[in-house]
């Protein structure tokens, strides 16, 4: 007797099904108000534009990114594969045979209701079928880890997924650094699990004494920081050390010279790169999309756009000094329970601070990412 395949009432994007606009305008005009049946018909129904369906053969997952609904997939039809990047409706996917096919996304997935921005990401482990010579459409979406999310009008951007390491880009110089957008990427990679690493680029540009003041604070928290320059090679050996044999997403504000990095990690790979605008010091977007590259030692590394604000995702105030590690063994001495650390009296975090226990930089970055500014 064959099994009966399971089947699960979800909910999808309101009107997900858009009404055809009546194309006889003509002949209306002048005849009384037209009734309009569609208008009046129950969200909550069966009708086309309910925003509940009955998906057979799928199972509910939690991972990361919330919890949703898993589609069937006939796996002697779909192949496995790993999303390379997206562009656009078009996503580049490779196979396990290292074949590569621009893939579309099942209506079914872009429709379901979710509070992501996009349904793939690079990095995601997919199933997809082949439709065509080097084309196909994704049908699944494997559960993820290790997620780079921000937000985006309200909604989660999943920059890329399914990586163990994050590596922090940052500049010496041209453009400046931004210590605010390190700590705030610090504060995603201990909210998400990711092992993190702050890597200070174009050290050529400036004396590196100077940068010890900032180096000694984040190396005293346990952060790995690692200086190199792109340009000389200094360190370069140790970067592609760390990268290899990881999954790895290499971040940042545009300018800081990840693609260059990348270049000299991996000479095959040729990423176009740009140099930083004279006039304001700001990095001009090279990178246009997250991209996967597989290396040669093993592991993969994804290059991202550069980013300008950060905006972070899933984290509410009252969590935020439980990701900065220095904050925790201070955050339960307080008097008042629902201590904000800013304007309190009693506070041990800002006794710490005055004391010297805390830095006082990363303090006020703690404030302003407490108090919702941006970065």
């Amino acid at each position: 007797m064959a099994r009966k395949k399971k089947k699960l009432r979800t909910s999808f994007r309101k009107n997900r099904e858009v009404r055809t606009r009546e194309n006889d305008l003509t002949k209306q005009y002048g005849e009384d108000a037209v009734e309009d049946h569609a208008t009046g018909e129950r969200i909550s129904g069966k009708g086309k534009l309910t925003r509940k369906r009955t998906v057979a053969g799928a199972e509910i997952v939690e991972d990361e990114a919330g919890t949703y609904v898993l589609p069937e997939i006939d796996a002697s039809v779909c192949r496995a594969g790993r999303v390379l990047r997206v562009q656009g409706l078009v996503s580049v996917v490779r196979d396990e045979a290292g074949e590569v096919f621009s893939c579309a996304t099942r209506r079914l997935l872009k429709t379901m209701a979710t509070d992501q921005r996009h349904v793939v990401a690079a990095g995601d482990h997919v199933w997809f079928r082949v439709e065509g010579k080097g084309e196909g459409i994704i049908e699944r979406v494997e559960p993820r880890h290790g997620l780079l999310s921000r937000t985006s009008r309200g909604r989660q951007h999943v920059l890329v997924a399914n990586v163990d390491q994050i590596i922090i880009v940052t500049s010496a110089a041209e453009p400046r650094i931004k210590p605010n957008l390190i700590d705030r990427m610090l504060l995603t990679s201990e909210k998400v699990d990711i092992r993190p690493v702050v890597c200070i680029n174009k050290i050529d540009l400036v004396e590196p004494a100077d940068l010890m003041p900032l180096v000694g604070v984040y190396s005293q928290l346990g952060y790995q920081v690692l200086m190199v320059s792109a340009t000389t090679g200094q360190n370069v050996d140790q970067l592609r050390e760390l990268v290899t044999g990881r999954d790895s997403v290499l971040t940042g504000q545009s300018g800081v010279g990840k693609s260059s990095l990348l270049n000299s990690i991996e000479p095959g790979l040729g990423l176009r790169v740009q140099t930083v605008s004279g006039e304001s010091q700001k990095g001009r977007h090279t990178t246009t999309t997250a991209e996967l590259f597989p290396l040669e030692g093993g592991g993969h590394v994804i290059d991202t756009p550069g980013i300008r604000q950060f905006q972070l995702w899933d984290v509410i105030p009252e969590e935020v000094a439980g990701f900065f590690r220095e904050l925790r063994p201070y955050v339960s001495r307080c008097r008042f329970p629902d201590c904000t650390h800013t304007h309190e009296d009693f506070c041990a975090v800002k006794d710490a601070v005055a004391d010297g226990r805390i830095d006082t930089r990363r303090y006020e970055s703690y404030v302003q990412i407490a108090t919702g500014d941006d970065a």
